[in-house]
């Protein structure tokens, strides 16, 4: 999960000593930097699963300024760094993110972008959405190099393990970790179809990984640790799951699901979506993909939940994974019923008092 614009000024011991090395070397090819040794290190508040800094420079004319990252510890667990990276070089040589400027052991130094980080409430804004809706098509229809396997069912299971052997017995408990593999089975069942649209899709499209370019109006989407080929409707679904969070209040852990698009914005959205490429949808097939992507929901869920579980046990960034993870499998559990039409008798355990709602 990304950054955005809250900042804390930081002394630079915080740094890497194989990070600064990387700095000075950049700022030394700089011939407007006064002092390469003069560095500013600004912390950017909202990450949960990196430490972000922005650096700069004085100069003699506008300071210099380039980005970085410091992995979190046991975020392994999580993706594999260098498949990563190579997504990250991937989008950068096409044009799609930030430049990579440098690697350290625990870390990377990126390119600054000047644009601005989007803000929670960007997110119900029409024109921003409208751009976000294209902006992700584009994203989907990306070539990546290798595999194009749905990664999607293989990560819950990976992550539900890693959740099992993470929690304590009395948090296996209260989400109903026992039960969770056979709603895994039961989503992977009845979501994917054959009309579904497979594509390289981000999987974390918070408001803190979309920046916008204010005079180009232009979108650029960043942080790419959890980006797979997936159905696109998950993306979209993740996508609108997120507009109920804002990260950057006094409680940045608490959801409120009331701000979920209504079928109107999603019905703009998901037809923007689908005519950026040129081709104008049918209603019929703007209604399939909107199907989808409300089942979808329940993935995303699933997804962000076990991530809180494991967060918990793995991350030491201030935030509450664990009240973060009982809001995503409440949500879960409450929409199951609804979106696939029938009930487990652990939903009726939950429901009960026995779990996490």
């Amino acid at each position: 999960m990304g950054a955005g614009q809250n900042t804390v000024d930081i002394k630079v011991d915080r740094l890497p000593v194989e990070a600064k090395e990387i700095l000075k070397s950049l700022a030394a090819e700089w011939e407007d930097v006064l002092d390469v040794n003069e560095l500013q290190v600004i912390q950017l508040k909202g990450a949960m699963t990196n430490q972000v800094y922005q650096i700069k420079w004085p100069t003699k004319t506008v300071s210099r300024k380039v980005l970085a990252r410091i992995y979190g510890e046991g975020v392994e667990v999580f993706f594999d760094r260098e498949d990563e990276i190579r997504t990250f070089e991937f989008m950068s040589k096409h044009g799609q993110g930030p430049r990579l400027l440098g690697r350290f052991p625990n870390g990377r130094i990126e390119e600054f972008i000047h644009a601005r980080t989007l803000s929670a409430s960007d997110l119900h804004d029409p024109e921003i959405s409208a751009l976000i809706a294209s902006k992700m098509k584009e994203f989907n229809d990306l070539d990546m190099p290798g595999p194009k396997n749905v990664r999607l069912w293989d990560r819950l299971q990976n992550w539900l393990g890693a959740a099992k052997s993470l929690a304590l017995p009395e948090e296996a408990k209260a989400f109903c970790l026992d039960t969770i593999e056979e709603d895994i089975s039961i989503l992977e069942k009845e979501l994917p179809g054959a009309h579904q649209r497979i594509g390289f899709c981000h999987n974390d499209l918070q408001y803190g990984n979309i920046m916008i370019d204010e005079v180009t109006n232009s979108i650029t989407i960043i942080d790419y640790e959890y980006a797979s080929y997936n159905a696109v409707a998950f993306d979209i679904a993740n996508h609108f799951c997120e507009m109920a969070a804002d990260y950057h209040t006094e409680t940045p852990h608490i959801l409120d699901f009331s701000k979920y698009p209504g079928l109107e914005d999603r019905q703009r959205f998901v037809r923007i979506y689908l005519s950026s490429s040129g081709d104008e949808p049918s209603d019929i097939e703007v209604e399939q993909l909107l199907q989808d992507v409300e089942k979808y929901t329940l993935a995303s869920h699933l997804v962000w939940g076990l991530w809180g579980i494991i967060s918990e046990h793995v991350n030491e960034i201030d935030f509450d994974y664990m009240e973060y993870a009982r809001q995503r499998f409440q949500q879960y559990w409450l929409r199951k019923p609804e979106l696939l039409g029938s009930v487990r008798a652990s939903f009726d355990s939950v429901a009960d008092g026995n779990g996490v709602i």
